[in-house]
């Protein structure tokens, strides 16, 4: 008898990991990863010198063009994102109008 308790509790414990797992997975597809601690000051100093100045708006790890991406807004409204390597090397960059929401929780000028 306390065989079959022993399985049945193994049982449950692995159907809840799996279904753990399934969600962990499902949910994390739709999510931007920002970048954090060392790689925050390195990635956002590189972004910052390439354009000349602003702030960091945004940032991300994983970016489909690059490893990092940090997105600054210049003084004159106007956003760039700024693709960077591995090594904190600008890789590209993409120059988006004033209050633009690409997705990176920036608002735009309607505040959406």
């Amino acid at each position: 008898m306390r065989i079959k308790h022993v399985r049945l509790a193994a049982a449950a414990v692995g159907v809840a990991v799996a279904i753990g797992t399934g969600v962990a997975v499902a949910s994390s597809g739709d999510q931007e990863t920002p970048i954090t601690g060392d790689a925050l000051t390195k990635a956002s100093a590189a972004a910052l010198a390439h354009t000349g100045g602003g702030t960091v708006t945004g940032t991300e790890i994983g970016d489909e063009e690059s490893l990092y991406e940090v997105e600054v807004t210049l003084p004159d409204g106007n956003q760039v994102d700024v693709q960077l390597d591995q090594n904190f090397t600008v890789v590209g960059t993409k120059t988006d109008g004033p209050g633009t929401d690409d997705g990176h929780g920036v608002p735009d000028n309607d505040g959406n």
